[in-house]
């Protein structure tokens, strides 16, 4: 029976049931936590979400002891956080119940269409999810019976109907329904088919396992960057500090630090060298760092622990006088001033020194008397017997200890040997109390315990555990190496039998999950919390990847591809520098090629630059691509991801997309000069809309990019238009009576006024307005105003230069990307209609009647450089929002602004703030909410609110609720546009308008009613005269190939560390890594001389 735990909350009782663990039953358990990957923490289409669940076994049932204090559940840890006060709420007592009672203030109440909970719930409250092959199964004899007209077809209300008896579902399920009702009936049919219903559905889950699979690819760089290495004797370990340095220190003693480049930074000995009484050279069996106290532990073959200084490698002081060689350290600091050393022997014991106040135990140790003048020396009986040190010794294994681990944060020991019975072993460090064994001692008390040596007490009393103070796991040719995991709760073992096993810590009697593949022994193994990945590296240098949910294999990285050769000796896994360190008689870095690497410490939307968002308000989803040729649906109220489906358009970037008139549909245009339309909420692509191919090189003609499109509905007829690289305007029919028919669809042929008189550049964007109007614009700052109906040209736009205007670049800035028009002066002849964002970095407000007239010119940017990359407005068309290339937002009143007369001065700019530190490449207003969405080339989507406040970024780990401002990120801001040296005020100082001087003494020269006497300002201060150097452009770029700022090992300001650095995918080829040697002239050797034996003619014998 479970048994109730309680949970003390801050003036609230709760109670929570402790269940047994799903992975009891040999399934693997695992914490759920948010990543920016869509799937990479929810379980795989169609199977349940994984749920994290408190349980006790072996573990959970032994008595609690931790070094240095008291025991802690450390599997209800995470569990036991109290809730904030501003969610607990209070009610004040009432004598009467109202209907309306607790309404406003409960959290409790469900909003229609709102997400709670993790997104692995969210995942499950979806209606989707509850459709699976057995409901399948049902509803297809159901579907025919709904039919209640026989017209084969079902209609919203039959369809309600049918899922609310079937699936059992509740009434708040009905927006739910309405909502996949409108998904599957893209056509706006008004009712579904079965077939329609299984095409939606099936298509849905295979573009999530595409999903699911997509962001679980792995790929390193290719081949391994490899180094010779000072070592004579082989590397014992490889671990890193936390700036990704690669330590490693072999048995002669060298210690060497590498960088994550594989540069050799500096090379240290901690062997004496000036002994010469020695025979036989000391080796070193292993090594530890001390982070907190700046000190590199060492155990040497003389059975002596030996401490030096992390910074300049001077000895210490060293504890002498084991019985046995350490053949493993580990050190794990427990709190402040407390440590824990623990070392494996040869024995099979499990040595620990639990150290108070460590800081005053080494000082102490320093002052001892040196040892052979090089090392002060402290016996073990002498620190074992010391105040703040207690030594414990326990037996664990019958072999050598091959690993040995602390982790502080379940306060347990894990080691493991050979041995299968004692393959692996979790144990606690000082043990429980045993009554029987005190009441054994105290009556020992007497003179035989006075009589015992002191060694007694420090060595020689090993001791075993209870078995509710371990938990023994036995494995077949027992355990080489080994790794936990608290996060995923999992521990990892492999050994010579080849085969890694996943252990669940509670059940040590059968693994949950036996990963075969690997043809050697496993020599290395590490678990990627971050990732959900294991990390494998067998003694034949066989390098895989695993999923940790999956049991997959994700890659398999041989020998001929890494180029690593030798036998390895160590191997380390860094997760700041995502790379592992393999040491052979080379020293070898295999880095991951992680294309997140540019963003670590920023949450982003997309893995490549986002190219246009867009929200649909039928669904209340936020659409949005990337160059990486995906499209992603996101929850616009929480801001939690969807859906997602890629190779939208093969390997070519999504360069724009748009809905239909219904909302059911998206259109997308690509790089390879096709368009797309899909149904967007499962991936299917409805059909494809591009140019015939009349050339011999179909790539010639076909392959233009699209770079804007619109979507058209005059007169009961539907068009989808698209300008690009080609020059024309391409209109294609939507008809949805041909949609089965003709998957693929061409233009109609080209108006007669555009093959005449069209552009003459490419066609950078397209905008309409009813009833009539087309206006494009091209690459060389034209604009063209086009008669729908007819297909004349109405008017062509081309403004002056502005006054006093620079050219930013070299083709003269006269682009024009993004048009738009104010559709409620469609009407008003006199007033402006027409904005173009172009050219030369100015906003242009046209009035398209008479021939076209310019109405008003002004800056669209206010930082140097800025040009206008996107434009939205309201349904009044009385505010402009823009942005430019340099991530800044402007709100520009234009309620009044060029309705009769033509303007001279800029609107007013009634709010900017800098959302993206790259160009904004899209603006979508939502002005139902409120709520202003903005996409850039940093690969982020944010939300703002009209007043600038941040709600946040799609794919951040924190969920918002759009209708709840505490939610907002507000007051912050993004970190990246935080530090970014473009964000900082202006100010005449850093401007160079002003100099210091002019700033502090400016109001003792403008207040003229001060009385007193003026102090006279500071002169001007003088420097020497010194050389003035000039340094040209081929000076600067053989600096900075040089790098010198590489050369430096001290640690950056956070904001150096967060800046991007463009990694180079491309490794070196295997050419180019060959060593070439002169070739050695060879002596000729001399040849035999061969004799025959006269007995035997075919005896040949050499003399």
């Amino acid at each position: 029976m479970p048994q109730k735990a309680p949970v003390t909350l801050p003036k609230i009782q709760v109670k929570k049931k402790v269940i047994r663990p799903s992975s009891a039953a040999a399934n693997l358990q695992s914490h759920p936590s948010f990543t920016t990957g869509l799937f990479d923490i929810i379980t795989r289409p169609s199977t349940a979400s994984t749920q994290l669940s408190e349980s006790k076994g072996i573990l959970g049932q032994r008595p609690h002891t931790q070094a240095g204090g008291p025991r802690r559940q450390w599997h209800l840890k995470a569990r036991e956080q109290p809730r904030p006060e501003d969610t607990i709420m209070k009610h004040p007592r009432r004598l009467t119940l109202g209907a309306v009672d607790g309404i406003a203030e409960s959290e409790a109440i469900v909003r229609p269409g709102n997400f709670h909970g993790n997104v692995a719930q969210q995942r499950k409250s979806k209606l989707e999810e509850k459709i699976n092959i057995d409901a399948l199964e049902t509803l297809k004899h159901a579907f025919a019976s709904a039919d209640l007209n026989r017209s084969g077809d079902l209609e919203l209300e039959e369809f309600k109907q049918l899922l609310k008896r079937q699936l059992h579902l509740t009434p708040s399920k009905e927006q739910q329904i309405d909502a996949l009702f409108m998904k599957i009936d893209w056509a706006s049919k008004d009712s579904i088919t079965w077939d329609e219903f299984c095409t939606y559905m099936q298509l849905e889950y295979a573009e999530k396992e595409d999903s699911y699979l997509r962001a679980k690819e792995v790929a390193f760089h290719m081949p391994a960057r490899i180094e010779n290495i000072p070592h004579r004797d082989p590397v014992l370990r490889i671990t890193d500090t936390s700036d990704g340095t690669f330590v490693a220190c072999s048995q002669e003693g060298v210690v060497t630090f590498w960088s994550p480049n594989t540069e050799l930074k500096r090379t240290r000995s901690v062997v004496n060298t000036e002994n010469t009484s020695r025979t036989k050279p000391k080796w070193i069996t292993d090594f530890a760092i001390m982070p907190q106290f700046n000190k590199f532990i060492v155990g040497t073959g003389d059975r002596e622990i030996q401490f030096f200084e992390l910074s300049s490698f001077e000895p210490y002081c060293q504890i002498s006088g084991l019985e046995t060689v350490p053949l493993k350290l580990d050190y794990s600091s427990t709190g402040f001033d407390e440590c824990l050393i623990l070392f494996g022997d040869t024995q099979g014991c499990i040595n620990i020194f639990v150290i108070k106040s460590a800081g005053e135990c080494l000082r102490t140790w320093k002052k001892m008397p040196k040892q052979d003048g090089f090392i002060a020396s402290m016996s073990l009986d002498g620190v074992a017997n010391s105040p703040n040190v207690q030594f414990i010794r326990w037996q664990v294994h019958s072999d050598w200890v091959q690993q040995i681990k602390y982790y502080h944060d379940i306060g347990q020991v894990i080691s493991c040997s050979n041995n299968p019975n004692t393959a692996l072993v979790i144990g606690c460090t000082i043990g429980s109390t045993h009554v029987e064994q005190q009441l054994k001692e105290l009556r020992d008390l007497g003179g035989g315990e006075r009589s015992r040596p002191k060694q007694f007490y420090a060595y020689n009393n090993t001791k075993t555990r209870l078995e509710a103070d371990q938990a023994v796991f036995k494995v077949y040719k027992g355990v080489k190496c080994f790794d936990f995991s608290k996060e995923k709760n999992i521990i990892v073992t492999g050994g010579m039998d080849r085969i890694i096993r996943l252990w669940n810590p509670y059940v040590s009697l059968k693994p949950t999950a036996m990963l075969r593949g690997h043809n050697a022994p496993i020599f290395f193994l590490r678990i990627a919390d971050e990732d959900d990945r294991i990390y494998s590296l067998s003694t034949d240098r066989c390098l895989k990847v695993w999923d940790i949910q999956d049991h997959t294999c994700l890659m398999t990285v041989r020998p001929k591809s890494h180029k690593i050769r030798g036998d390895l000796q160590a191997v380390h896994y860094s997760p700041v520098s995502k790379a592992i360190a393999c040491a052979t008689d080379q020293m070898a870095v295999l880095c991951l090629r992680h294309k997140a690497a540019l963003h670590a410490d920023m949450v982003i939307s997309h893995k490549d630059p986002v190219t246009c968002c867009k929200y649909n308000a039928s669904f209340k989803q936020v659409v949005t691509c990337c160059s990486g040729s995906v499209v992603k649906l996101w929850d616009f109220e929480t801001g939690a991801a969807i859906f997602e489906y890629g190779e939208a358009h093969d390997e070519s970037a999504i360069t724009c997309m748009t809905f239909d008139s219904t909302g059911r549909r998206l259109i997308t245009g690509g790089r390879d000069g096709i368009l797309k339309i899909w149904n967007y909420n499962n991936g299917h692509c409805l059909r494809v809309l591009k140019k015939e191919s009349k050339n011999e090189f179909p790539e010639d003609d076909v392959k233009r990019e699209v770079c804007d499109l619109t979507y058209v509905e005059m007169n009961k007829n539907r068009y989808v238009i698209s300008v690009g690289w080609d020059r024309r305007i391409n209109i294609y029919y939507d008809s949805l009576s041909d949609s089965n028919i003709h998957h693929v669809q061409h233009p109609v042929p080209y108006w007669a006024d555009d093959v005449r008189d069209g552009h003459r550049e490419d066609v950078l964007a397209v905008a309409h307005c009813l009833p009539n109007l087309l206006a494009t614009a091209s690459y060389d700052g034209e604009v063209i105003v086009w008669n729908l109906v007819s297909g004349h040209i109405f008017c062509h736009l081309r403004p002056p230069p502005p006054k006093g205007y620079s050219d930013q670049s070299l083709d003269g800035d006269l682009g024009i990307g993004k048009l738009l028009f104010f559709k409620t002066r469609a009407h008003k002849k006199d007033a402006g209609s027409l904005v173009a964002s172009g050219p030369r970095a100015h906003i242009h407000i046209w009035n398209v009647f008479q021939g076209g007239q310019l109405m008003a010119q002004f800056p669209g940017s206010k930082a140097p450089g800025g040009v206008v990359s996107a434009m939205a407005t309201n349904k009044l068309n009385s505010v402009l929002y823009t942005a430019d290339s340099l991530g800044f937002i402007y709100v520009w009143d234009v309620a009044n602004y060029c309705l009769q007369n033509a303007e001279t001065e800029p609107p007013e700019v009634i709010l900017s703030w800098r959302g993206h530190i790259e160009s904004v490449s899209s603006i979508d207003l939502v002005e139902q909410n409120k709520v202003l969405l903005t996409s850039s080339s940093d690969c982020t989507v944010r939300m703002w609110t009209i007043e600038g406040h941040y709600i946040g970024t799609l794919g951040q780990p924190e969920l918002w609720d759009i209708y709840n401002p505490a939610t907002y990120q507000h007051p912050m801001v993004p970190y990246d546009v935080l530090v970014d040296p473009m964000s900082m005020p202006s100010h005449p100082v850093i401007a160079q308008k002003q100099s210091t001087i002019d700033v502090l003494h400016q109001e003792a020269r403008t207040d003229p009613n001060d009385k007193l006497e003026q102090r006279s300002p500071s002169p001007v201060a003088q420097y020497g005269n010194k050389t003035q150097f000039f340094i040209d452009d081929d000076q600067i770029a053989a600096m900075l190939k040089e790098r010198p700022f590489d050369k430096g090992t001290g640690k950056r300001l956070r904001h150096e560390k967060n800046k991007k650095v463009k990694v180079e995918w491309s490794g070196p080829s295997e050419y180019q890594m060959l060593h070439c040697y002169d070739l050695a002239d060879t002596p000729q050797p001399t040849p035999p001389q061969l004799k025959v034996n006269k007995d035997d003619p075919f005896d040949f014998y050499i003399d």
